[in-house]
């Protein structure tokens, strides 16, 4: 069996340290990784990667704090806050060759909140929550397929294919809710203003978004986009230009993007099979 090298191992190490260490209430991290086929253990955390992970959850909190105080829109705003955060964890930590297990773990723990807590409460708090016990239903769907979803992804972390998600991936998920309910706050849909039919089609769109995540379609992750790597300058161009058009109607547009996505895997797996037959 290979033997384990720690990088704290360490005899000329002054004897007031491991004295300081003793005496701290919370053990430092230590991570096994493999160096020049080597396993060495390294203790201590990156911390870049890990303050945008930390700012996302952070977001989904305030998230659920804004619902709970009946600011919908603040609430699906902060969700789609989390979700840009949550997409600049992963690529900083590619990007400066700092991801680690604990990385991973953490951002997982994160996305649960912030995208699987966070806009099943919203959503209950604002519509489900006075359609009795198909809105409790319609909640813990989604909220256990998140679950479900993230615990299939950390498992097949290693052997899956980088430039596809197999389900629809949780932060787009909750763009489609938090963009729910970001048009229908924006048209002052709210409480007794709330039409009656709309309770009903949210608990069916919140299963059904759930159902998405666990379902095996696949789903373009993006991940394979070079961002270090040189472009065209008309891409520059168009980007300005979405942001533009964004800025015109944020949550419609936003939610418009999250649906378009959201339905892509379904309608390429059917193209992809009539195509085969």
């Amino acid at each position: 069996m290979e033997p384990v090298v720690s990088e704290t191992d360490n005899s000329d190490e002054p004897k007031y340290s491991e004295q300081r260490e003793s005496l701290l209430l919370i053990d430092d991290h230590e991570e096994e990784v493999s160096i020049n086929g080597r396993k060495v253990r390294r203790r201590g955390i990156y911390l870049l990667p890990n303050l945008f992970t930390t700012a996302a959850l952070f977001a989904g909190f305030y998230a659920i704090v804004s619902g709970m105080r009946g600011e919908f829109e603040t609430a699906a705003i902060a969700i789609f806050v989390a979700g840009v955060l949550d997409g600049m964890d992963g690529r900083v930590a590619r990007l400066t060759n700092t991801q680690s297990k604990f990385g991973e773990q953490y951002d997982s723990l994160a996305d649960m909140v912030s995208f699987g807590v966070a806009p099943a409460l919203v959503m209950f708090s604002w519509s489900l929550g006075s359609f009795g016990k198909l809105g409790w239903a319609a909640t813990f769907i989604y909220i256990a397929c998140a679950a479900l979803r993230l615990a299939r992804f950390n498992t097949q972390i290693a052997s899956s294919d980088k430039n596809y998600f197999t389900g629809l991936a949780s932060p787009a998920a909750a763009a489609v809710i938090a963009g729910t309910i970001w048009v229908c706050a924006d048209e002052r849909w709210v409480g007794s203003a709330m039409p009656s039919a709309l309770p009903f089609f949210c608990a069916l769109l919140t299963a059904v978004v759930g159902f998405l995540m666990i379902v095996n379609i696949r789903y373009n992750s993006f991940k394979g986009i070079d961002l270090r790597g040189r472009v065209p300058f008309v891409v520059m161009i168009i980007i300005v230009l979405a942001f533009g058009l964004v800025t015109l109607d944020p949550p419609r547009i936003l939610l418009g993007i999250a649906v378009l996505y959201a339905l892509s895997g379904p309608v390429l797996s059917v193209y992809r099979r009539t195509k085969t037959d």
